[in-house]
């Protein structure tokens, strides 16, 4: 499977970031499997437009561009050190419905009458979503299509 961006494009990307240590520990093997997640998680969301090309495998490009955005290869990268860290989404997701949790005289209580939108959409990181959103859809729309 291709990916958004590549190791050594994340290598850079992350020269410019702090807390990048599950990164910088992490094999090849382990970054291009975390790539690949963080590329499977993109490709599930709802985007704006329709891809270039209508034999693509990836969800980007989108309509005349011919690259992948910047943006996209940045939240990407964000996912997959997310990933390496430990975050993993079907956790994160179950936890939504944890009211509250306790050990001995300490208690933690979580509202969670809204739930963070990048993680019930299966995104580990939030500033991976905030580079995500512009080209998502908006979930509340429907669009309708005539067909003749």
């Amino acid at each position: 499977m291709s990916m958004y961006t590549t190791i050594s494009e994340t290598n850079t990307y992350f020269e410019t970031r702090l807390h990048t240590d599950a990164w910088d520990e992490a094999s090849t093997t382990e970054r291009t499997a975390a790539l690949t997640m963080a590329t499977e998680a993109i490709d599930r969301l709802n985007f704006l437009g329709k891809m270039a090309e209508d034999d693509q495998e990836l969800q980007f490009p989108r309509d005349e561009d011919t690259d992948v955005p910047n943006d996209i290869k940045k939240a990407c990268s964000e996912i997959a050190l997310a990933l390496l860290d430990g975050v993993e989404p079907e956790m994160e997701f179950e936890n939504l419905g944890l009211v509250s949790q306790g050990y001995s005289n300490v208690r933690s209580t979580y509202d969670r009458s809204r739930a963070p939108e990048h993680i019930v959409a299966g995104i580990p990181s939030i500033t991976a979503w905030r580079y995500l959103k512009p080209y998502l859809r908006d979930y509340r729309s429907v669009q309708i299509h005539r067909v003749s």
